[in-house]
């Protein structure tokens, strides 16, 4: 599989950015969800610093993929009405601007509850506001909460317009992002065999006329 994308499927490098984000960003909203009702303790902390470190990571991940995006070339987009393919290039933006906005609110909150942050026990990342602030602890909370239950939303449109377009349309905006699959290869009129027709069944040629009986000589 080539690294970089063609003009009919997405290269091993977008594959790749695409499918990893995808896992984590599912793995951080599940354990996101899962931590906030436990109780203090010791493994809570644990679990509050593998959500900080994957969102960290998707973050990372996020910077990578524009960039890789600005060397790749996209897909030769499939062919669609209008306003659908407004509203997926308006659905990607969005999807964008949630996975840059939800690592950052999340590293906001966390510098402005005044707790350090890691990533992964292996690197210290500095505060954002330089110390406790009550006030912006609230803003970064309601927009990494917020921000997440959209994030939810524009990702079931996603996958759904996806599947849309592999069950109902049968188009490869699906297949080429798969490793999977293969792409539907659409079979070209010429390659189509003609229907022979059906050969003419052969009919006797029209009896001729029969020839006037000879009259018989009358009798002598």
């Amino acid at each position: 599989m080539p690294l970089m994308s063609d003009p009919n499927r997405w290269g091993l490098g977008a594959r790749t950015l695409h499918w990893t984000m995808a896992v984590l960003i599912i793995g951080a909203g599940i354990v996101g969800l899962y931590m906030s009702d436990l109780p203090n303790s010791p493994q809570k902390i644990r679990i509050y610093a593998l959500h900080k470190s994957v969102g960290l990571t998707v973050l990372a991940l996020l910077l990578l993929r524009v960039t890789w995006s600005l060397a790749d070339r996209r897909p030769v987009e499939v062919p669609m009405p209008p306003w659908q393919a407004m509203a997926a290039r308006t659905v990607h933006l969005l999807l964008y601007a949630l996975m840059l906005l939800l690592p950052l609110s999340g590293w906001l909150y966390n510098s402005a509850s005044g707790y350090p942050l890691q990533w992964f026990g292996l690197v210290n990342l500095p505060s954002l506001t330089g110390g406790p602030d009550p006030a912006l602890k609230g803003v970064a909370h309601e927009l990494h909460e917020y921000g997440f239950w959209l994030l939810v939303l524009a990702l079931v449109a996603h996958a759904g317009a996806a599947l849309k377009h592999h069950i109902v349309d049968r188009d490869d905006t699906l297949v080429r992002m798969l490793p999977l699959l293969r792409r539907r290869a659409a079979v070209p009129t010429s390659a189509v065999p003609a229907v022979a027709a059906e050969p003419a069944i052969p009919t006797a040629p029209p009896a001729a006329a029969p020839a006037e009986s000879v009259k018989e000589n009358p009798n002598p």
